[in-house]
């Protein structure tokens, strides 16, 4: 998985942002001014930066013109547009205005991540392999044949592995959100992947909620 660098100065938020990225498989390192995020994108690779824009010592946007190979998600407050414009006008990959949700935050880290091509390549469990660019699912060393549709919900609940989903977050990440289908929509296509792959024990189905990928 990743490897990201958090720039926030709340630690409450810092720390939920770190728990949950590493929940789902990541590496974090937390700065809590400017000058230590751009100490520590200098001194270390990151494949990623979470950014606020207010710090204590320098905006967020002054940061990212000083760090400017690290792909950057602005995670702020400040929701003006002008802002966002200047945000997207230094580079940004996505920008996120507080309050969010975790599993949106995790679905566009993801997004981001597979833009820039620094998500990982494959996935193992069990007696699974994934091979994400390849569309390819292999059990045992033989290949099973995923529909496209299977294939993209399997990686969006694999992805944000340990969180639970909504069954329209998972309409509007897997299917597009033009989608005019039903949530039960959902629920077909997980037994189908239960079914195929011997997932029931990683498959959950979370009582009034959605599913959660487990490890």
């Amino acid at each position: 998985m990743a490897k990201i660098l958090i720039v926030e100065d709340e630690r409450a938020i810092s720390d939920l942002l770190k728990l949950n990225l590493e929940m789902v498989g990541h590496t974090c390192a937390a700065a809590f001014t400017g000058r230590d995020a751009i100490r520590a994108a200098g001194e270390q690779g990151f494949d990623l930066m979470l950014l606020d824009v207010m710090l204590p010592d320098m905006e967020g946007f002054s940061v990212m013109e000083r760090v400017r190979d690290v792909p950057t998600i602005f995670l702020t407050a400040r929701g003006a547009t002008t802002d966002k414009v200047r945000g997207f006008g230094l580079g940004a990959d996505d920008y996120i205005v507080k309050p969010f949700e975790v599993a949106e935050l995790l679905l566009r880290v993801q997004a981001v991540l597979r833009r820039t091509h620094r998500a990982e390549e494959e996935y193992r469990i069990d007696d699974l392999v994934i091979r994400w660019d390849a569309h390819e699912v292999l059990q045992n060393g033989q290949r099973v044949e995923l529909t496209p549709q299977e294939f993209a919900l399997l990686r969006i609940l694999i992805e944000n592995r340990n969180v639970c989903l909504s069954r329209q977050k998972l309409l509007s990440e897997a299917w597009g959100t033009d989608f005019l289908g039903e949530s039960r929509t959902v629920d077909v296509h997980v037994q189908k992947l239960r079914r195929k792959l011997d997932l029931d024990d990683h498959i959950k189905t979370i009582y009034k909620n959605g599913y959660r990928f487990e490890e």
